[in-house]
Formats: C-alpha cells, structure tokens, sequence
C-alpha cells in the first residue's frame, strides 16, 4: 500500500493582511510536503482561508466594503503569497466556497439529527475578538488571554453542541494515542483542561446581530458558529463523503496550528468528528509563537512582521531557513533582523554557499568541470561517508518528528566535516603529487554536495535545485528520493559542471540593507508615446485559463489553453510564478491580435498581460469576473 500524507495549515482568518506568523505555519507545512516526496510519500497539502464571522463583518466595516468585498480581498492576499515564498499546497480553500458550505450543513444536519445539537438560552463571558465565550477559569485578571480586553456579558437563546458527551472519550483517545497531539506539551495541555466538566459548545449566532455566516440547515433564523463552520474545511477539501482524495488522505490527515487554537483543534474538533462518525486526525502538530521584542507577534497588538518585506530584502531562500533553523517547533521564539543576518552570512555565506563555490571551482581546475571516477576508500574516506549516511538517517528521523532544527544541525555537521576533510586532504597539493588520489577525493566531495542539496530540498527548494543544477545533475529537487541520497555515488551527472553566481553573498552589517525594489523611484520610460489610434489596433480581450501545462525542457514557460469566446493556445513565460492548479479557471488579459510565434516548439496565438517586480510577476486579471471574450476599453 502507497504511503500517504496529508498536511494542512491552519483556515487563516481574514481580517487582517498575512503576517510572519502565516508564512511560518504554511512554510512548515510545504517543508513537511517536500519532504514527504522524497521519502516516496502521496502527498496532498491543503490551505485557504476562514471567511466567517463577528470580526469580517466589523473588519469590512472599517474599510467601507460589503463582508463580500472584504474577504474577496484579503483572501486574494493570502492566496497570492503562497507561490512567492514557494509553497506548493495542492488545493486553496475559502469556507465562503459553495461545496464547503454545502458540508458544513450535511455535518449540521447528521450531528443533529444524531441528537447532539439542542436549544438553550444562555448567559456568558463573550469575547468579540475571538468570537467564543469563556468561562472565569480561562480569563487572566479577568480579560481575554489574547486580546487583554474583559469580555462582555451576553444573554442570548443559541443552538448549543453536547460536547461533553465525548469528553471522557476524547480523553481516552489521546491517553490511548500518545503522539494524537505533540509535543507532548500541549497534549499534556489538553488533558489538563479536561479534567474539569466539558461544557457544552454554543454553535449559533442569532440573525438579529450576525448575518455574515452559515445558515443553520434547521432554523433559517441563525448563523453557524465559525469554528464549527472553518473547522470543516479539512474534510470538505478532500470531497467529504464520498471524494476520492477523501478516502486517500484524511486517514493520514495531520494539522499545523500554533498554539492560540489548540482549543478549538485539540477539543472542539475531535468531538465534532465523533459525533459526526468521521475517523479523527492523526496528528495535531502546534508550534509556539514568534516573539517581538519580547511579545507574542499579533494582528490585534499590531507587532506584526510582513514576509515579503523580509523576503525581497534578503532573499527567499535564507528566510525559509532561517524559520525553520531559528525556532525550535513547539516553543515560542524571538525574531530579530539581526538574528537573521548572522544566520545568513555564517551558516549560507560562509558554510553552504562557500563549500559549493570551492568544491564547484577545483572540479573546473583539476577536471575541467567532469567529475573524476573515484578509487580504493582509504580510511578517512570510508569515515566521511559513514558520517554523511548516518547523517540522513538521522534527517529522516528528526524530520517525522518535527524538529526541523535538529535535522538542519544535522546537515551543517556534513558541512563541517567536508570542509574539514577538504583541508586535511588538500586537493591543491593532491594535483601535483597524487592525480590518482585526487580523483577519490574529489569524487567524495561531489557525493557529499548531491546529498547535502537534496537534504535542503524541502527547506531551500530553488538553493537546491541552483546547487543541482552547477553539479551537472539531470534531475532536481523532488525527483530523488532518501534512498537514493543514502546510495553513495550513485547519483550520476550527465553534463559538465558550470560555475554559479555565489548562492548567499555575505551581507554587509555596516551598511544598512537594500531596499526592496518596490520602495526604489521608478525610472522615467523612454518609449515614445503612441496615439489613441495606435492603441485601438491592440485587440486586448478577457480570457479564462482552461488548462496549463509545462513545457519540456522550458523553464520558464507554460503552455495554456485560454478561452477567449474560443479556446486558443498561448505559449506564457510564468512557470514558477504559479503553481499550474492554482492557474486554471484564473481570468487574464490577452492581446488576441498578435502575430502568431512558436515558442520552445510550440506555436503561440497571443499574449497574457503581466506586471514585473522584485518578487515577482503578477498576472493582470478583472476585478471580477467577467464574460470570456469581452472586449477590454
């Protein structure tokens, strides 16, 4: 039976931009993703948004939008982050999505018509910000633990979920199923809640004051509580019931959050799978938080740090690292620029990028960039590929466990001990006395760099496949599996070896960074103005992305099949800036009247407008969607 994998990121509420904390969990799981497929794992990675609820509804009102208006928005921001940090989830949710709303009210209706819903008046502590009651338990000196705000009193008559009927089983289940939540911090987290009464989980909103939601499938008068409306998305994604990636991978169904909602995931969820006889998930897996100066990093406290920011200043690459290798998952850490520099001119700078260099250099010197034929191990030999095995394993085993930090140490020890057996082997000297013995070394320091890139595939995917591609591999990144890294020398270049620009140039700490190049003036255009006339000869038309494929051998383009009233073929240089599932059904501008040209051997009947930045492209597209085929004024 195939091994499978199904991760997803928490349902991000969109009543605020994405900030590090977003990028952190959804880089989490895309790291967890790639590495699953070089274990030889099916995988599917789900993310998407929550779009329901008091605080869209006040959001919206803020910035003057219908919730409508809003969450279109701000989920378009999410959504449109995700490829330039390279993530690669399968599929990108709203809960605003008919088919989701279509199950959250099946679920509704199968709980209750088990006899687990009822209605109640009820009087409590509630809490706008987090859309919940508490109990006086859960307050800290009387205020909500996240918002530092006193929740206000509500009375109110409200469909109610009878969750304490499943708490001594969910109890059970954990103590039976030791890695059901982990660490075991935040197990042993749960269980502590638990061993007071559960209450009953209120999962309405009257009408009278929430429109903005879910209507309950038996009482058209109220909403649906959000958690129990965004919860649902991990099974609706997957075509609950009946869906074919639903009975592949929910069974294998593991969840990234941080720890604000272990409460939601850890108790409310379960429950609600008993109650709906759906099969729990097998892993809740919560990380802690990222701290600025010394506190929690918050929407609703405003110390939020935006990823882009980082990322066109410093480079993708080195801030996906520097996530994973800074924060131990499960606690909480403190994000510092200055942190992140230092990371990236000692560990990127001078280890990684400074081994590849010189390794990549004395194969151009002493071989002309073909990668000698090793001899006889000597003992030194034998010793470095022991500790360079042993060091995959070891990967292979911190990574299921979800200490990413581990497994980088891990990788930068391989690191260490190939530039310590560069010295003491001295292939400069080697060229003068012993040719022979310099093939060997030489061949074990290349052997080295083709695992040590396929260790940080999953982290620093386009590092990776940059390495790769200087070692004269055929294959990239997820075309090699574990198995085959732990193959010592089996992994075979088919062309010379190429020199590269330096993969992490060191960063200056005396000199303040580059501004990203959105902040730079732009430059006054030299093209020469046109007339209206000589604008009209342009046909520029709205299409529908029907279909996108790769190119063989094309790096950058994508062919794509584009209904413009008629489907065409337009030949489009976006691969990389998109993943193909996320183009199809995406409106475009075309210029339908352009002459045809074939591009990578295939022919090309028009062009899809982009706008071109420092992080990227970005399709031109109808603020909403408009007919195939109409006319663009």
């Amino acid at each position: 039976m195939t091994n499978r994998f199904y991760v997803t990121t928490p349902i991000y509420y969109v009543n605020a931009e994405p900030h590090l904390g977003h990028a952190y969990s959804t880089i989490v799981a895309d790291v967890l993703t790639r590495f699953h497929i070089l274990a030889g794992y099916d995988t599917y990675f789900l993310t998407g948004t929550d779009e329901h609820g008091d605080k869209i509804v006040a959001a919206a009102e803020k910035a003057g939008q219908t919730p409508k208006e809003y969450v279109d928005k701000i989920s378009a921001m999410f959504r449109n982050l995700w490829p330039r940090l390279n993530i690669t989830n399968n599929y990108f949710i709203r809960t605003t999505d008919h088919y989701h709303i279509e199950t959250v009210k099946d679920v509704l209706n199968q709980v209750n018509e088990k006899g687990d819903i009822y209605f109640s008046e009820y009087e409590g502590l509630y809490c706008f910000g987090c859309e919940r009651f508490y109990t006086e338990r859960e307050l800290i000196d009387g205020k909500c633990p996240d918002h530092l705000t006193e929740p206000q009193v509500i009375k109110e008559s409200n469909y109610f979920f009878r969750m304490g009927k499943y708490q001594q089983w969910l109890i059970d289940h954990i103590n039976q199923h030791p890695d059901f939540i982990r660490p075991s911090r935040y197990r042993n987290e749960v269980l502590s809640f638990l061993k007071e009464p559960l209450e009953d989980l209120c999962i309405s909103r009257p009408k009278s004051r929430l429109t903005w939601g879910v209507t309950l499938p038996f009482d058209q008068n109220f909403v649906t509580y959000v958690w129990f409306d965004a919860l649902l998305n991990y099974v609706s994604a997957l075509g609950y019931p009946a869906g074919d990636n639903y009975g592949r991978f929910w069974p294998c169904a593991q969840h990234i959050i941080a720890k604000d909602i272990l409460k939601p995931h850890g108790i409310y969820w379960p429950c609600m799978l008993k109650s709906a006889g759906i099969e729990p998930y097998q892993h809740l897996n919560v990380h802690g938080y990222w701290n600025i100066a010394e506190g929690k990093m918050s929407k609703s406290l405003g110390n939020v740090v935006r990823p882009l920011d980082l990322v066109d200043v410093y480079g993708l690459d080195a801030f996906r690292y520097f996530l994973m290798r800074e924060m131990a998952f499960g606690l909480d850490s403190e994000f510092s620029e200055k942190a992140f520099v230092d990371r990236i001119n000692a560990d990127l700078a001078n280890d990684l990028g400074n081994l590849v260099s010189r390794s990549v250099t004395m194969v151009l010197k002493f071989f002309l960039g073909e990668p000698p034929e090793p001899g006889v191990l000597s003992e030194d030999d034998k010793i470095l590929k022991e500790q360079t095995i042993r060091v995959v394993d070891n990967y292979e085993i911190f990574m299921k466990g979800l200490e990413f930090h581990k497994a980088l140490v891990g990788v930068w020890e391989v690191i260490n001990h190939v530039n310590k057996y560069i010295d003491a082997m001295a292939p400069w000297v080697l060229a003068k006395s012993d040719p022979e013995r310099l093939k060997t070394v030489i061949s074990n320091i290349v052997d080295v760099l083709k695992i040590i890139s396929g260790l940080i595939w999953p982290f620093m995917p386009q590092s990776a496949e940059n390495i790769q591609e200087q070692l004269g591999l055929e294959k990239k990144g997820k075309d090699y599996t574990l198995d085959q890294l732990r193959d010592w020398g089996s992994i075979r270049p088919i062309r010379a070896m190429i020199k590269a620009p330096s993969l992490f140039p060191r960063i200056d700490t005396k000199k303040p960074p580059a501004k990203p190049e959105k902040e730079k003036k732009v430059e006054k255009t030299e093209l020469p103005l046109i007339s209206f006339e000589d604008f009209q000869k342009m046909d520029l038309r709205v299409g529908e992305i029907k279909n996108a494929q790769a190119i063989a051998g094309a790096k950058k383009l994508l062919k794509l099949t584009v209904d413009i009233g008629e489907e065409r073929i337009v030949v489009a240089g976006i691969a990389g800036h998109y993943p193909l599932q996320d183009l199809i059904g995406k409106q475009v501008v075309v210029v339908v009247n352009l002459a045809p040209a074939k591009l990578m051997g295939v022919e090309s009947h028009g062009m899809i407008l982009a706008a071109g930045d420092a992080s990227g492209l970005h399709i031109v597209c109808p603020d909403r969607p408009a007919a195939p085929g109409s006319k663009v004024k």
